[in-house]
Formats: C-alpha cells, sequence, structure tokens
C-alpha cells in the first residue's frame, strides 16, 4: 500500500520502519473520538464553503458507517495502516471516492491526534470518577456500620490512641475527595479544543475554530496554535492524578493486607476475593490487595515515562510524543482495573469488631486521655505527661492496664487522681468525648460521611 506521504520518496519504506513507525496497535482505541472530530471538522469545512454540501454528507455518511462496522467487528484494524487517522481516512476514502480526500483539507495529524487524545481522556477521567464515587460510597456506607467499632488509632504502627472504625474509613474517603477534585481540575485545565491549529501554524482556509469547539463539546479553542499540537500537560497531570490516586489504593491495600493477617484479624475477607496457596491448605491471601499495591508502581513509571519524553522536546509536535499513548492508556486501565475490584472486596470483608475492641484496650492508648484528666484537674500538661509516662512504666513492668490500677496506686503518682477517673478512661468515653471537628465520636463521624456523601452526590448531579 503506497504511502500518504509516499510522493516526495524514490523508495518505499522498509517493513521494519513501518513495524517500528506504525501506532495503530495502541490508538486505534480511539476511533470513536476520531471519527467524532472528522464529523464536526467537516461539518466546520461546510458551513465556511471549503468543501461542497455533497461531500459533506458523503463524508458523515461513511463515517458513520465506519463507525457501525468497527463496533460490530465487521471492519477490523489492519496492520498495514500508520495510525488510527489514516485507517480511518483511507477506508473512507475507498467506500466514498474523492470527497473522503477532501477530509483532510485544513487539519494535520498533528491537530487530529491532538483533539483525539483530549477527548479520549475527558471521557477517561469520567469513567474514573464514577469508579471512585461509587468506592466512596462503599466506604460511606461501612462508616455508617461501625460508627462505635472501636479499635486503636497507630502512629508508627504501634498503638496510639483509640479511634472507630468509621473514623478510619472516613480518612480513605477524604483522600479519595482529593482525587476526585484533582481530576476535576485536569479535566477543566484541557478543556480546549486543538482542532484548526495544523501542523503547528493553522491554516490559510477560513475556518470556524470556535465551531468546532463547541461541537466536540470543549469550553473553548487553543489559544497558540504551537502550544495546541505540542501540549501534553494533561497527559502528565492526569498521570500524576492517578499515581496520588494509586498512592492511597496502595496506603490502604497495605493495611488490608496487615489486618487479614492472624497477628491483627482484624479483617477476613471474603471466599470470592481471596486465593490459596499450592501447598499450604490452610492458606486464604489478600492477593487483590497486593496486586494493587504493587500495581502502583506501575502507574507511578507512566507518570515518569511521560516526563522523561517530555523534558527535552522543541515546539512543535515530534514522534517522541507517540510515546504518550502507551503509557498513559496502561495507567488509565491500571486504575480502573483497581477501582473495580476493591469496591466489591472491600464491601463483602468482614469485621471482627470484638478482636478490634480488645486491642484497644491494650497498649496504654488511654495514657493520653489520663493525662487529660490530670489537666482537667489543674496540672499543666507538660507536668501531666511526665506522671502518665512514670505511671505507664510502672503499669508495664506490672503487666496491668492503667484502668487495672487500684485508686491507692494512681494517687501515689499524683494526689489529683480520683474516683471518676476510671469513667474517664473507660474507652467509649475517650472516643466520645473526641467529638472535635474531624475526630472519631460516632455523632462527629456521622457529620463527616454526610459531608462525603453530599460531595458525592454534587458530583452525580453535575453529570446529569
Amino acid at each position: 500500500m503506497a504511502k500518504m506521504w509516499a510522493g516526495r520518496f524514490s523508495k518505499e519504506a522498509d517493513a521494519k520502519l513501518d513495524s517500528f513507525n506504525t501506532s495503530l496497535p495502541f490508538d486505534c482505541r480511539m476511533y470513536a473520538q476520531d471519527i467524532q472530530g472528522s464529523l464536526a471538522h467537516s461539518e466546520m469545512l461546510e458551513k465556511q464553503g471549503i468543501i461542497s454540501k455533497e461531500d459533506k454528507e458523503a463524508i458523515h455518511k461513511g463515517l458513520k458507517e465506519i463507525l457501525t462496522d468497527i463496533e460490530s467487528n465487521e471492519l477490523t484494524f489492519s496492520s498495514s495502516y500508520e495510525d488510527i487517522h489514516m485507517f480511518i481516512e483511507e477506508t473512507l476514502t475507498n467506500r466514498i471516492g474523492d470527497a473522503g480526500k477532501r477530509l483532510h483539507t485544513a487539519r494535520s495529524r498533528n491537530d487530529q491526534v491532538a483533539v483525539d487524545m483530549r477527548l479520549y481522556v475527558k471521557k477517561e477521567i469520567k469513567e474514573i470518577e464514577k469508579l471512585l464515587l461509587k468506592f466512596m460510597n462503599t466506604l460511606c456506607i461501612h462508616a455508617k456500620e461501625n460508627l462505635d467499632t472501636f479499635m486503636p488509632g497507630y502512629t508508627h504502627l504501634q498503638r496510639a490512641q483509640p479511634i472507630t472504625l468509621g473514623h478510619w474509613m472516613m480518612a480513605y474517603a477524604n483522600m479519595f475527595k482529593r482525587d476526585i477534585r484533582r481530576l476535576e481540575n485536569t479535566y477543566d485545565l484541557m478543556d480546549e479544543c486543538p482542532l484548526g491549529c495544523g501542523a503547528l501554524a493553522t491554516t490559510t482556509y477560513p475556518i470556524d475554530r470556535n465551531m468546532t469547539a463547541e461541537l466536540l463539546g470543549f469550553k473553548n479553542p487553543v489559544d497558540n496554535s504551537l502550544d495546541g499540537v505540542s501540549d501534553r500537560d494533561y497527559c502528565v497531570e492526569l498521570c500524576s492524578d492517578l499515581s496520588i490516586l494509586m498512592m492511597h489504593l496502595s496506603r490502604l491495600s497495605e493495611e488490608i493486607i496487615s489486618w487479614c493477617s492472624l497477628e491483627f484479624h482484624y479483617f477476613e475477607l471474603d471466599d470470592a476475593y481471596s486465593t490459596g496457596s499450592s501447598i499450604m491448605p490452610q492458606k486464604k491471601n489478600p492477593d487483590i490487595c497486593e496486586l494493587i499495591r504493587g500495581k502502583s508502581g506501575r502507574v507511578f513509571g507512566s507518570l515518569l515515562s511521560l516526563l522523561s519524553m517530555l523534558k527535552g522536546l522543541p515546539l512543535a509536535y515530534n514522534k517522541d510524543m507517540q510515546e504518550d499513548k502507551e503509557a498513559l492508556f496502561d495507567a488509565i486501565d491500571t486504575v480502573k482495573q483497581c477501582l473495580d475490584i476493591i469496591d466489591p472486596m472491600f464491601d463483602t470483608l468482614t469485621v471482627c469488631k470484638e478482636r478490634m475492641a480488645n486491642a484497644a484496650l491494650h497498649g496504654y492508648i488511654n495514657a493520653t486521655d489520663c493525662a487529660d484528666y490530670l489537666v482537667k484537674q489543674g496540672l499543666p500538661f507538660r507536668d501531666a505527661y511526665h506522671v502518665i509516662g512514670k505511671l505507664v512504666g510502672y503499669c508495664s513492668k506490672e503487666n496491668k492496664a492503667i484502668n487495672d490500677c487500684t485508686l491507692e496506686e494512681l494517687k501515689s503518682f499524683h494526689p489529683y487522681f480520683k474516683e471518676d477517673v476510671y469513667q474517664a478512661l473507660d474507652l467509649k468515653t475517650c472516643v466520645l468525648q473526641r467529638n472535635v471537628l474531624g475526630g472519631p465520636s460516632p455523632e462527629e463521624v456521622q457529620r463527616q460521611i454526610e459531608v462525603i456523601q453530599d460531595f458525592i452526590k454534587g458530583c452525580e448531579s453535575d453529570e446529569t
């Protein structure tokens, strides 16, 4: 097959060049966006008097038939084409004749791929947001069920202070809320249409870039043609957003992995979302979480690939930029796959409430509350801190909890201790009194849940 640029060359391209140069095996996924862009472009060309109405109608009919044939698998992608753009254009020309040859008037593959990529990324951002909002809703549902499921909160992986499982779930929900806002910011920044930028310097034809931007659902055209064809900031930014999201999923996965171990036994995964061992019959492995933890590095790698590819490129388009697609597509696919599996896995896990509550009774996680008790009796906090430090040291040697000390033992460390100290040190009291904004008290966590649910509703209403 003759190349569309063959007129300049005296030799046919080497087969190895074709194989190395082609992007069709991966950019073929943008066929719908390529057809969408061509429909808008031809519509504008006809309105501006650049092509005839008859040619436009033939182009539209041919493009829609190609779309139908691709989606019904009656038309398959041929490896002999360089990219999705030439596949669509030459297939169209073979079907409708000269009208198909007029489609590329006043545009270049440089602005064509730029608009395809933006249309594709906009669609994928919305799909990722839907999956993430669904998982956030699952977290809210389970947080409501665990408003009074007491557990230790950790720092340095050491038991620190009492919280609830609902409070822990809302921490991740807030992380994902920020992820949604980052994705929305990326969407807003990239919502400009590069069609009409041409190869780099627009065109001498009287095109209407505002019209094509509106037809394609962009808020406006890009303002500089050089920037329009060479900009891949949105690819980098999306990979950055997805890397942060995967980091959050990886942190969550790490905790689930730990908490499913017998050493913690806070969670037990459903059999449908666990795997076994080929040699050890007792094993029940959290492979989903381990894979998510591992795949986070894969997404981070996509971000680094894009930054490395772009950092030394002069304006405007360079073939290096073909490498944006595989990295970006893989990051998108990986994130969607992870969100799609972690939601049902989390939704079906069993919470071992007694185990969590029992863990919360040990490790002196009410030591800060004990110090606060003395502060409320009039002792300066730093003095109270030292008193309780000595008390914990004593209890550790005696292998007892602070609550197990007699009042006489407590008074030996400071006379401000009274009988009501035991009520103050009760696990439930420690949590209920933490009703400060953002705290773990059931009432406050319920408020946090409502904030996240309102956010989810707001995002969903924006889509309708």
